[in-house]
Formats: structure tokens, C-alpha cells, sequence
């Protein structure tokens, strides 16, 4: 049988077994049960990132929207300057978020904790994107978040459309080029960016925290699970092409693999990134008063298709003629890390205790850059941490942002 029609007969039998224990699924008193009715309860309708977090803290804030090639509408927040700066505006900063958080995750620490707020109080201009399909990126100038065509794309869509699209609005409105700061999933969409050549001439560097550019070697149990499960591609068949971790759907499904063995869903946050080293109970409750958010269901597949498959590739529709439609090959083309310019300033910064970016596929990843210019690369590796410790950790200021920082000035 071949590759296309073993992914395909595979889907179809899961879909089979999904639609029962769907129907069937119960919900069981849990962290992972409470996560359904806790997160976005908080936000009035139609109050922004500025009024919401920022602004109440003493911060100037300005509301931005950027719209790319393909008709997505996001938002972004800029904080200009710290509370206590004159009226000039310093060196921008574009912040990006991982998969299944918004722009919010940078805001939800003090801002003696939280990066924007340190960087703002440094004397940069920070501004905060918010990926397709989250909270305040939720709209298209054509096209209803609540169809299947909305949420017709992958984190393919995010390396081509998003990430050229708010790195131009900010060297554009600011007329100076950038610095990037990106966590988990925002890493990889820059790796990629990068490889391909794109954004080189408008950022000034990329501080990469947990770099995710392999999955090879993750470690949670139940990120596992989904992978190997091909769950993605049972999901697609089943016609969720929104993939929303609150939605009755996904819930469902979720609480019927906690129930797997070798799996505990006690904690979700634990076992989605890891034995985190300084994050307290507030920081979590915080955290899951405002997270997660949705995102593609396509987007899971394709990390999916990067964990089974241990290749950095664009999407695989599975099917050789569509492959074919798409990019002219019948298998989908790899995207190679080792073609990033090696003067490119990168800082990357991993954890030893995370099992998502798993320091083996940083590793791989390191290798991969092994001749990038000596002077632009600097690497930190911090035994204790894992991945969420990097974005709300109440000790990441001293440990990762503190260094970021540093980076920074050398290239201003």
C-alpha cells in the first residue's frame, strides 16, 4: 500500500472510532475538564489588548490592524514606551506568540515579569502580534470565522502571509527595522521565514525562545498520543476545520485520550510543555483565565506531519496529485534551516525540562546552523526550564530576557 493510501485508510478508520467515542465521551472533574469553562470569560466583547491590559497598568498603548495578501484582518498592540519615558520612541520589537495562545500571553505577568513591559521600560517599542484566528485576529474581509473556509490553512500560511505582513507594517510605520522575538510555534514560523529568504532585509535579528524547527524527539505524552493518532487527519475527515481546545469537540475528544494509558491530563499545562521551573499557581490561573485560543486544525496536522514524519516540511495534503497541484512535486518541499543567511543576528534560548521543543531537536536544529557566522549566533541552554517557564515564568526576566536584551543592544 502506498504512503497516500495508508494516511488515508488510516484516517478513515479513526474517523470511525472517533465518531463512537465521541459520542460517548464523558467529562470527568479534572484541570483538564476545568479548562472548558474557564478561558475567555473574561474579556468583554470588543475591548482590545491596550484597554484590557495595558493601559490600567500606567502604559501608553495603541490598537494596530494589518490585513495580508490573502483577506486575514490582525491586530497588534504597541506599547511605544515604558511608563516613566520622555515622548520619543526607541528601536521596535514585534513579539509572536506560539499555537493556541494570542498576543495576551506577553501581558499577563507585572511588568517587572512580563517581556513587553521590560522591554518597554528599556526603551524599546514594543508591538504584539496576534496570529489569524485568535481573539483579536478573528476577522477577513470576505470570509466568516465560522466557516470551514475561514480556517482553510496551515502554519505554511503564517511563514508566507502573517509574518511578512506585520514585520513590513512595523519597519513601515516605524521606519526602522525590527527586532523578533518569538516562542514555540512563532519560532518556527520565523525559521522558516528565514530559510526561505524572507524578512532578512527588514529585522535587525531574532531572539528565539524554545526554537521549534524539529519534533522528532518530543517527550509529552499526550502531544504524542494526537501525532501518532494521526488525529488531525481524523478531525479533517470529521469536518472540524477549526481545531478550538474549549470547543465541546475537541474537549470531548481530548478527555477521551487522557483517558489512554501512559497518559495523565491532570494538569494539562504540564503535560502539554513540560515540568515548568518558576511558574507559580497565580501565574497558571492567570494563564488559563485568558488560554488558550483556537487555531487551524490544518496547523495541528502539520505539526502532527513534522513529529511522525521528523522532516521540516510544508504541508502534506497526502494525495501526490495534490501535492503536485500545489507544489509541483509529488511529496511536499522541506523547508532547510541551513540555508538561513549566516549573517543573520539569532539568539536561541531551550530548556532542558521542556517536552516540546526537546533539546535534541534543538540540537538538530543547532547543527543545522553549525555555519552560521560565529559572532551572530548566541545560544543559551538552561538545564531547569521548560516551555511555558520562557513566556510566564516569574524568573525568566532574570534568566532568558536579561540576555535578550543584551542581544539586542549589540545590533541597535
Amino acid at each position: 500500500m502506498s504512503s497516500a493510501a495508508w494516511h488515508a485508510a488510516v484516517a478513515a478508520v479513526l474517523t470511525i472510532i472517533l465518531c463512537s467515542r465521541l459520542a460517548e465521551a464523558r467529562v470527568h472533574p479534572s484541570h483538564g475538564g476545568g479548562l472548558a469553562t474557564r478561558r475567555r470569560d473574561v474579556v468583554p466583547a470588543g475591548v482590545g489588548g491596550c484597554a484590557l491590559a495595558v493601559e490600567p497598568l500606567g502604559y501608553p498603548c495603541e490598537e494596530h490592524e494589518v490585513t495580508t495578501v490573502d483577506g486575514y484582518i490582525l491586530s497588534l498592540q504597541r506599547i511605544p514606551r515604558g511608563r516613566h519615558a520622555g515622548a520619543g520612541v526607541g528601536q521596535p520589537v514585534l513579539l509572536q506568540h506560539g499555537v493556541l495562545v494570542d498576543g495576551m500571553t506577553w501581558l499577563l505577568s507585572s511588568p517587572e515579569e512580563s517581556l513587553a513591559y521590560i522591554l518597554a521600560d528599556r526603551g524599546f517599542d514594543v508591538w504584539i502580534a496576534n496570529t489569524r484566528g485568535t481573539r483579536w485576529s478573528k476577522r477577513h474581509v470576505s470570509l466568516d470565522p465560522s466557516s470551514q473556509d475561514y480556517w482553510d490553512w496551515s502554519w505554511d500560511d503564517l511563514v508566507t502571509n502573517d509574518m511578512p505582513k506585520m514585520v513590513d507594517y512595523v519597519y513601515t510605520h516605524t521606519a526602522q527595522k525590527p527586532h523578533f522575538v518569538g516562542h514555540s510555534l512563532g519560532t518556527l514560523v520565523a525559521l522558516a521565514a528565514l530559510s526561505e529568504g524572507r524578512l532578512v532585509d527588514k529585522m535587525k535579528s531574532a531572539a528565539l525562545l524554545t526554537p521549534v524547527a524539529y519534533l522528532a524527539h518530543m517527550t509529552t505524552p499526550l502531544g504524542i498520543l494526537l501525532a501518532k493518532t494521526f488525529v488531525g487527519e481524523a478531525i479533517s475527515v470529521l469536518g472540524v476545520a477549526e481545531f478550538d481546545p474549549v470547543a465541546p469537540a475537541v474537549t470531548s475528544l481530548i478527555k477521551e485520550l487522557c483517558r489512554q494509558p501512559g497518559t495523565n491530563c491532570y494538569d494539562l499545562l504540564r503535560d502539554f510543555t513540560g515540568k515548568n521551573y518558576c511558574l507559580n499557581n497565580s501565574a497558571v490561573d492567570v494563564f488559563l483565565n485568558y488560554e488558550p485560543q483556537p487555531t487551524s486544525t490544518k496547523t495541528m496536522v502539520h505539526l502532527a506531519q513534522t513529529f511522525r514524519d521528523g522532516v521540516l516540511s510544508k504541508y502534506d495534503y497526502v494525495w501526490p496529485n495534490v501535492n503536485e497541484e500545489k507544489y509541483g512535486l509529488p511529496d511536499p518541499p522541506a523547508y532547510n534551516m541551513s540555508n538561513i543567511p549566516s549573517p543573520f543576528p539569532l539568539f536561541l534560548s531551550y530548556g532542558g525540562q521542556d517536552e516540546l521543543a526537546d533539546p535534541a531537536d534543538v540540537g538538530l536544529l543547532i547543527g543545522d546552523l553549525i555555519g552560521h557566522d560565529r559572532d551572530k549566533l548566541t545560544v543559551q541552554y538552561l538545564e531547569q526550564f521548560a516551555h511555558a517557564d520562557f513566556v510566564i515564568g516569574t524568573c525568566a526576566k532574570d534568566y532568558v530576557y536579561n540576555g535578550v536584551i543584551s542581544f539586542f543592544n549589540r545590533f541597535n
